[in-house]
């Protein structure tokens, strides 16, 4: 698959629509320290989550590792606990190691919480992983 054609993959279509938290950045805040107190945090905004299509061999591989087939990808960075990114940078994170209540997106390093409207997609792991 060329570049362009695995760009195109990502990139067609809006994926199926999801729904982040509507609740306030301090309530999320408050919610996320009291969940993973030791965590670094980052709350997002206009994100799409890509499952990675895997074969039952790869699955197994991933889920041995503790993780699970999905990569978060953020356009708006909201806040950052840490400081390691800036307000309105994007992000794409490592593969999930949790996924809770349809907005907290764990991995081995940060805790993502996605906020408002986002889209789920799937895709290889060689496209997500190519095109950011």
């Amino acid at each position: 698959m060329t570049n362009s054609s695995s760009h195109s993959e990502l990139l067609s279509g809006s994926g199926e629509h999801r729904q982040g938290s509507t609740d306030s950045d301090e309530v999320l805040i408050e919610l996320v320290r009291a969940l993973y107190p030791r965590k670094p945090y980052c709350l997002v905004e206009d994100w799409t989550i890509f499952r990675a299509k895997v074969t039952e061999d790869e699955l197994q591989k991933i889920h041995a590792a503790g993780k699970l087939p999905l990569v978060l990808f953020a356009h708006n960075v909201r806040f950052d606990s840490e400081r390691r990114f800036d307000v309105g940078d994007w992000v794409r994170s490592t593969m999930a190691m949790s996924f809770h209540e349809g907005f907290l997106f764990e991995t081995w390093n940060t805790v993502y919480v996605l906020t408002g409207p986002g889209h789920e997609k799937s895709a290889s792991l060689e496209t997500i992983f190519s095109f950011f």
